[in-house]
């Protein structure tokens, strides 16, 4: 199979759509200028926690990143704690949106603490945030890096 065979190209839906149905193949992986997006569904939680546009999600549980497998995220931080990326759209439970996971994000919610340059991490985050990955811990959980936390703008860096 030669380059980019395998990659899809063409989309039915907009960054900010959303579907009860998967309309893109669930897991699929969508780039845009310097950004990597997620087809993902979205999962409310224990807590019943709404998607808000422009907030951090985790995978859900056991959904964890595993190739070809489903991904199922939630902004109820009690049900996971890998970051997936940013949601782009307020999606409802139980169905499809996209997810970015690399690339320059705003987001619609203040960082819980941090500087510029520091790493973001969903751990010890409120729901739908990002804190300061404490120093010298052994975190693993890395979503990024603010780049401006007065602007709530963050360099995303999550698994996909």
């Amino acid at each position: 199979m030669g380059t980019n065979e395998s990659m899809k190209k063409v989309f039915q839906t907009k960054l900010t759509d959303t579907s009860t149905l998967d309309l893109e193949g669930i897991g699929v992986i969508r780039f845009e200028g310097a950004k990597v997006y997620k087809w993902c569904t979205y999962n409310s939680g224990t807590g019943t926690v709404a998607a808000v546009a422009g907030n951090t999600v985790v995978y859900h549980g056991d959904d964890a990143v595993v190739v070809d497998s489903a991904c199922d995220v939630t902004m109820d931080y009690t049900d996971g704690v890998i970051c997936a990326g940013a949601i782009q759209a307020i999606v409802a439970s139980g169905s499809y949106g996209w997810v970015q996971t690399k690339g320059i994000a705003v987001l619609t919610t203040a960082l819980t603490a941090g500087a510029d340059g520091d790493q973001m991490t969903p751990v010890g985050a409120a729901d739908g945030t990002l804190d300061v990955v404490v120093t010298g811990a052994i975190n693993g959980n890395i979503a990024g890096y603010a780049i401006d936390v007065s602007a709530k703008e963050v360099l995303l860096d999550c698994p996909w």
